[in-house]
């Protein structure tokens, strides 16, 4: 790829996955929620799901935005199979303990 083809993928819009985290105080509950947008920056896609967030907190009794966010820079156009989001985390833990700390505590809602 020469230099003025990867300027002007800079310059293009991407898709990017965005995880925020919000309290519903009255469920007791945390949730993750991911959207999707298409932004120039993982920056820009963030402030565009932070106002989202908002607007979703409004529009629900007791809950509130934890002030997290990450992005995820998606390759080409979402589509079938398309990858999202993707989080990597370093541990020494075997693969079932790994799962049951940080994904399946039993204390999950889904749906």
């Amino acid at each position: 790829m020469d230099e003025r083809a990867w300027e002007r993928d800079a310059d293009s819009p991407s898709w990017y996955g965005v995880r925020c985290v919000f309290r519903h105080r009255g469920l007791c509950v945390y949730e993750e929620r991911v959207t999707l947008w298409t932004a120039r920056s993982a920056d820009e896609a963030i402030g565009r799901a932070e106002a989202e967030a908002v607007e979703y907190c409004e529009a629900l009794d007791e809950v509130g935005y934890a002030g997290f966010a990450e992005a995820f820079r998606i390759d080409g156009a979402p589509g079938e199979g398309a990858e999202v989001f993707s989080l990597m985390r370093e541990s020494g833990l075997p693969p079932g303990e790994y799962v049951q700390r940080f994904f399946a505590t039993g204390d999950e809602r889904t749906g």
